[in-house]
């Protein structure tokens, strides 16, 4: 390993996300072992517009770029130098992807072994606040100048990696990291192999934080260690940014996937993390509302809101309310003028609902009428009904529910088999209250139509 040759790079790009990014700069230094034997710097012509915040990041600018050499161009001096060489970047999974997908578009294949300084920091240096090259080299006394410039930077890397081989001269965590079973190759920068390695294999719900322990992802799965682990074979620029800022995860256990999506649907609401994108917006189902009009007439409607609490029923589509609220008009003879299923202001003449007793133009008591309403609305909340749904617990020996009163989604809970629990109010003991929602009862509802009352209790 003293004789072994490593090449250490740094690359400024046009910041366009890990699959369009371009580079605008790059600089290599290849040593064997501690000893410099070659360097390469030049600026980079992208083919691309460099955007105003990467000037102002990096200063390097369409003009200064506008003569360089385009990537084809030293292509082959960049494969020369780094031939035989383990790719050393700081970060180095941002620096290796963007300089293959280089050579991807080239048609060209780009394959090396690969050392992240950060990782190895972390490992050899531990305890340090941060691990950016900047805060690194102000807590080692390592000169950086020239921030944010390839040379500037890989120079700053060259002395960090430098230390790092003195560090370890056995070459035991080198070689750890460089293992093809090792998972440090693949990790993002920040995450410790140990968090992941503590992962469950489980059910359960699963949150990537940032440095200040903000939560930016919430997730579920069936294996949770094997879905997070996902996330950092992903190529696509989301995936990648997620991973660069995740500094710690955290997860709770289920036992089934019905709690794991209520709850995961709960987290999200909760911490609207930055890099969900489903559930966030909250979404106004439709409803059937009632209220009454200047002639004491009930009168049905169709509306729109968040609250979902004290609507009639619920609706994810529009159509649906509308064929719930024509079944209602037809089986109670309801009068479509009076349930908006029309617009005219005379007698109605729906195309299909024909039963009308005639409401609308003084042929029939406002009493009676209202009195069917009144038996087509108590229908509705006949079908709110209070149930629970059980489940598999966390453990063999317990179980879990989740609670439904009166139509609303109440929470869940786990029992033990040790529990004597028969009533409703003895589940309430275990219950984790949590918020009805547009999403929450939609994922019931896709339960239930899954699986039908195979696991239900009524109440």
């Amino acid at each position: 390993m003293q004789d072994q040759l490593y090449t250490v790079i740094d690359v400024e790009t046009t910041g366009k996300g890990i699959l369009g990014n371009r580079i605008t700069e790059i600089c290599i230094v290849r040593l064997q072992g501690n000893k410099i034997l070659d360097k390469f710097t030049s600026l980079v012509d992208p083919e691309q517009n460099i955007p105003p915040f990467i000037t102002g990041l990096t200063g390097i600018d369409n003009d200064m770029v506008r003569d360089a050499p385009k990537f084809h161009e030293i292509a082959e001096r960049i494969i020369e130098i780094t031939t035989g060489a383990i790719f050393v970047a700081h970060n180095v999974n941002f620096d290796y992807n963007v300089v293959r997908n280089e050579f991807k578009n080239l048609g060209q294949t780009f394959t090396r072994k690969k050392l992240c300084t950060v990782r190895l920091s972390r490992k050899l240096i531990p305890g340090l606040f941060s691990y950016s090259l900047g805060r690194l080299c102000s807590s080692l006394n390592i000169p950086l100048v020239g921030r944010h410039r390839a040379e500037g930077d890989t120079d700053a890397t060259v002395i960090l990696f430098q230390r790092i081989l003195e560090l370890d001269p056995e070459f035991a965590m080198i070689n750890s990291f460089l293992n093809a079973r090792s998972k440090e190759a693949t990790l993002p920068p920040h995450l410790d192999v140990d968090i992941i390695n503590s992962l469950p294999e489980q059910t359960g719900i699963y949150l990537f934080k940032d440095q200040k322990g903000k939560v930016i992802y919430a997730g579920k799965a069936k294996n949770i260690k094997q879905r997070v682990i996902s996330h950092f074979y992903d190529k696509k620029n989301k995936e990648y940014a997620l991973g660069q800022n995740t500094h710690a995860i955290d997860y709770e256990i289920t036992g089934n996937e019905l709690i794991a999506l209520l709850l995961e649907a709960e987290k999200i609401q909760k911490h609207y993390p930055k890099f969900n994108s489903a559930q966030k917006k909250v979404v106004a189902p439709y409803r059937i509302i009632q209220y009454t009009n200047r002639r004491g007439i009930i009168q049905l409607a169709i509306d729109r809101s968040k609250s979902t609490d004290h609507s009639l029923e619920v609706f994810y589509r529009q159509s649906d309310a509308i064929e719930q609220l024509e079944r209602l008009c037809f089986d109670y003879q309801l009068c479509p003028r009076y349930c908006n299923l029309q617009s005219t202001s005379k007698q109605c003449s729906h195309y299909r609902l024909k039963n009308c007793k005639g409401v609308c133009y003084g042929q029939e008591s406002v009493a009676l009428y209202n009195m069917r309403v009144q038996q087509a609305l108590g229908s509705l909340k006949k079908q709110k009904e209070t149930y629970l749904i059980r489940e598999k617990g966390r453990t063999i020996d317990e179980h879990s529910f989740v609670m439904i009163q009166n139509g609303i989604y109440k929470g869940f809970g786990y029992v033990h088999q040790s529990e004597q629990v028969s009533h409703f109010d003895d589940f309430e003991t275990f219950l984790t209250l949590q918020k009805h929602t547009y999403h929450t009862t939609k994922i019931i509802k896709s339960y239930l139509r899954k699986h039908g009352e195979n696991n239900i209790i009524y109440m």
